[in-house]
C-alpha cells in the first residue's frame, strides 16, 4: 500500500477522532431507537464526507478568492490541530469538543464540527493544494477514513460497553499524543515556508 495514502488515512482518522467522539455520539443518540440511530450516524457521516470532498476540490479556489497562501493554511491547520489535541489529551466526559445537543442531531454538532471540523477541512485543503496531482488518492483516503469512522460510530455502544470507559479515554489520549506530533510538524513546515519567503 502507498505510504502517502496510508499516512493520509491515519492523519484524517486522527483528525476525525471517531473514538474520541464516540461517547458524545452515544449520549446524543441515547434515546433514539437502534434502527433510527444507525440511519442518523450514516446520514451525518455522509454529510461530513460530502463537505470534506467539497473542500478538497474547491480548496484552491477558496484560497485564491480569500487571498490566502498555503503557508498560512499550514500554520492555521497546525494551530487548530494542536488546540484539538489538547482537548483530546485532557479529555472530559462530554467529549473532545464539549457540550451536548438536545434531540436528534442534524448536521450540527455531529457532522460539523465533530467529524468535519476546522482541522479536518484545513487538512484536506492542504493536501489538495500541496499535491494537486494526487487529488484522486486524497479522495480515496477521505473515503476510507469516513468508512472507518462510520463503522466505529455505528458500533459505538457495543465498543464502549466492551472496552469500558477507561480504555476509550486511553485510546483518545493516545490519538491526541500522535496528533501533537502532526500538529507541530504542520506548524514547523509553515514557519519554514514563511522564513524562506522573507526578502
Amino acid at each position: 500500500m502507498n505510504n502517502e495514502f496510508l499516512s493520509a488515512v491515519v492523519l484524517l482518522t486522527l483528525v476525525a477522532d471517531p473514538f474520541g467522539n464516540m461517547p458524545l455520539v452515544n449520549v446524543m443518540l441515547g434515546g433514539v431507537p437502534e434502527p433510527r440511530r444507525r440511519f442518523v450516524v450514516v446520514r451525518e457521516c455522509l454529510i461530513a464526507y460530502g463537505l470534506l470532498i467539497a473542500f478538497m476540490f474547491g480548496g484552491q479556489t477558496l484560497l485564491t478568492l480569500m487571498h490566502l497562501s498555503q503557508t498560512s493554511l499550514s500554520i492555521a491547520g497546525g494551530v487548530i490541530l494542536f488546540m484539538i489535541e489538547i482537548r483530546m489529551v485532557f479529555a472530559k466526559t462530554s467529549g473532545t469538543f464539549g457540550g451536548q445537543a438536545a434531540g436528534e442531531p442534524f448536521i450540527v454538532p455531529l457532522a460539523i464540527p465533530l467529524i468535519a471540523g476546522p482541522s479536518a477541512l484545513a487538512t484536506v485543503m492542504l493536501m489538495a493544494t500541496r499535491d494537486p496531482d494526487k487529488v484522486g488518492m486524497w479522495a480515496a483516503a477521505i473515503t476510507v477514513t469516513m468508512v472507518l469512522t462510520t463503522i466505529v460510530l455505528l458500533a459505538g455502544t457495543k465498543l464502549h460497553r466492551w472496552l469500558g470507559g477507561h480504555a476509550m479515554q486511553a485510546i483518545e489520549r493516545l490519538m491526541g499524543l500522535i496528533l501533537t506530533a502532526i500538529a507541530v510538524e504542520m506548524l514547523l513546515a509553515g514557519i519554514r515556508d514563511f522564513v524562506k519567503g522573507l526578502p
